[in-house]
């Protein structure tokens, strides 16, 4: 089994091995764009737990340290676990608000017994979502991926003002200053010449952002000598699970969106790096998602998911390695056990982070938007269904108490935008590209023509007329045999046969 899987893997962009110095360097990268996100669940459970602030701590340090086991398992992979493709993984931020309502009642075991309760319940269903893959064509990827970036603009923008709402100099303009520096100092590096620079532009900006705010007196290293240098997290040190029936089936809807949001990046990781993503390592991906995800409150972490960011930083560094991946699950792996370097990671102020962040997170959607472009939108409902689920998945961001007086279900799922688009695409593909009761008219819809109409005034010159469309039974279709609509200058359909005369409707 292994050597068959070793020969497929033969020759896949990702396989390339970089070494252990440059692997490692890239890796760093990786961990520096999602160190924020990843940190972020345990610090909100933890207070609203109540636990003291060394035990925030140890959470934060759990998460860490599994977050580097999944990265592992998702990148390198054992048998039948793990996609083999450069995916970060991480304490998902979908079940934060499901979870906060947890511990209210039963507590933080309360919290660790519906994620292994549930997440079991996700390693049993994956075959189910592996065989979807054929119901994610471009026009849905496409549509996904471009909601991951538009979705993740707000977590830069909040970076970007200082991530502190009660902070004296929350969206000040030395903030928002200091992240302008920081993406210029990204633009800059990205057209050096010199690849390596290129490359590490990320982690260079990074890096020269700190130094200039530790300049400005905008960060702070004085505290990162206090605590304990090295620690490895112990199992259940919250006390023993708890299984409460209502905790589970809540967290199950969470495994539901997380296991889609995964779907949904396994599927843009393999677009970008453009390799072939099949039903199997699909099914792998999500095999590894759920197993690192229920043994995760063993050692007081959370459910863990692939992380979209991360996503970005691949497009924009054109890094497609997965061992560059597995270096940087090395990397999170010892910030796990060695709590003073996360520290200095946590010292990197989150202005810094932010003006890198519009750079990786709007990558990730103009990769959608590419996507987009290679969809064919003549005579077809491709275009509503990119229109329908964007403006679905766009619901959460403008307005993020939308579903607030609905059932926590409703808002447990739809207030990811990424999971609420993606759910729209497959569905919204599924009614209009697979399921056909009756035959379609010519002009079944305005959306199904509105990329291209031809006007019946001009149609005589022919200027409207493209390279290859052609002339079948008398009507104009075009290269790929799709028809070409003519409309009058009412913009009424004009039902036109070459040598007859139009009758408009």
């Amino acid at each position: 089994m292994v050597k068959r899987t070793q020969a497929e893997a033969a020759g896949r962009p990702e396989d390339e091995r970089l070494g252990v110095g440059k692997s490692f360097t890239y890796g760093i990268q990786h961990v520096l764009t999602m160190y924020g996100g990843i940190i972020a669940p345990p610090l909100i459970l933890g207070s609203a737990a109540g636990v003291s602030p060394a035990e925030v701590g140890m959470l934060v340090a759990s998460c860490l340290f599994i977050g580097g086991l999944a990265t592992i398992l998702q990148s390198y992979g054992v048998p039948f676990f793990g996609s083999r493709l450069p995916l970060v993984q991480g304490t998902s931020f979908a079940g934060v608000a499901t979870m906060t309502a947890i511990v209210a009642d039963g507590g933080l075991p309360a919290v660790f017994g519906a994620v292994i309760a549930s997440a079991v319940l996700g390693l049993l269903i994956t075959p189910v979502f592996s065989r979807l893959v054929k119901y994610f064509p471009p026009v849905v990827t496409g549509t996904v991926i471009t909601v991951i970036g538009l979705s993740l603009m707000p977590v830069a923008a909040q970076w970007a003002m200082g991530n502190n709402a009660k902070a004296p100099d929350f969206g000040s303009v030395s903030n928002i200053g200091l992240a302008a520096l920081t993406l210029a100092i990204v633009l800059l590096l990205s057209k050096v010449a010199v690849p390596a620079i290129s490359r590490l532009s990320i982690l260079l900006s990074i890096v020269v952002g700190t130094v200039l705010a530790a300049v400005l007196g905008k960060t702070d290293f004085s505290k990162v000598a206090d605590g304990p240098i090295f620690a490895v997290p112990a199992p259940f040190a919250f006390g023993v699970p708890t299984f409460d029936v209502a905790a589970i089936v809540s967290m199950f809807i969470v495994v539901l969106v997380t296991l889609t949001e995964t779907t949904a990046d396994i599927l843009a990781v393999g677009e970008i790096v453009g390799t072939r993503v099949s039903k199997r390592r699909i099914g792998d991906g999500l095999r590894a998602d759920m197993a690192s995800s229920a043994i995760a409150p063993i050692f007081s972490a959370f459910t863990q998911s692939a992380f979209a960011q991360n996503v970005g930083l691949v497009a924009i560094t054109g890094v497609r390695s997965r061992f560059v991946v597995t270096a940087g699950g090395v990397i999170l792996l010892i910030l796990g056990m060695l709590p003073i370097l996360g520290r200095v990671v946590a010292a990197i102020p989150y202005p810094v982070l932010g003006g890198a962040g519009l750079v990786l997170f709007g990558t990730v959607a103009a990769s959608g938007i590419k996507t987009l472009s290679t969809v064919n939108y003549n005579g077809n409902m491709n275009l509503v269904i990119v229109a329908a689920s964007v403006g679905l998945g766009m619901i959460p961001i403008a307005a993020p108490d939308f579903y607030h007086h609905f059932p926590a279900w409703v808002g447990t799922i739809f207030h990811s935008g990424i999971s609420a688009a993606a759910l729209m695409a497959v569905l919204l593909n599924l009614l209009f590209n697979h399921l056909k009761p009756g035959k379609a008219g010519t002009d079944p819809s305005v959306f199904a023509t509105a990329t291209r109409v031809i006007d019946y005034s001009d149609l005589k010159a022919f200027s409207q007329l493209e390279n290859g469309d052609k002339i079948v039974d008398g009507k104009i279709v075009d290269a790929e045999g799709n028809p070409v609509p003519v409309r009058d200058a009412d913009g009424r359909p004009v039902h036109y046969r070459i040598g007859t005369e139009p009758e408009a409707h």
